[in-house]
């Protein structure tokens, strides 16, 4: 089992910077992938970026420029640096991690409880 924390969050004006942190422990596991989705009151989950143990990454056209992920895979570790916030940010935000599980090669999804995010103008 893999536990999956979130850090980071919390009000913010318009123009302004957060950076999101999440960490995942528990068993042995490769992270194969790491990242962020969001979902705004009303709409659906929606991808916000994302980072393969390859290193590259993917971004929402929303956020593209704005938004920084990185990731430290030894530590399990992906950040999400975001500058510029709009009010649309606004948000919960949710970390997602793709593992690969050492003792039975078996790749799984886990997700974290969620951080608001909330960007006034």
């Amino acid at each position: 089992q893999v536990q999956v924390a979130e850090f980071g969050g919390g009000p913010v004006q318009a123009g302004g910077t957060l950076r999101l942190s999440c960490v995942a422990s528990g068993s042995t596991f490769n992270s194969l992938i790491m990242g962020w989705y969001r979902q705004a009151p009303g709409k659906g989950r929606e991808l916000v970026a994302r980072i393969f143990s390859t290193g590259s990454t993917n971004y929402n056209g929303a956020v593209q420029g704005r938004f920084t992920i990185s990731r430290d895979g030894a530590a399990h570790t992906v950040h999400l640096q975001m500058n510029s916030l709009k009010p649309e940010d606004t948000a919960v935000y949710y970390c997602y991690v793709r593992t690969l599980d050492y003792k039975d090669h078996n790749a799984r999804d886990y997700w974290g409880q969620g951080t608001q995010v909330t960007v006034s103008s």
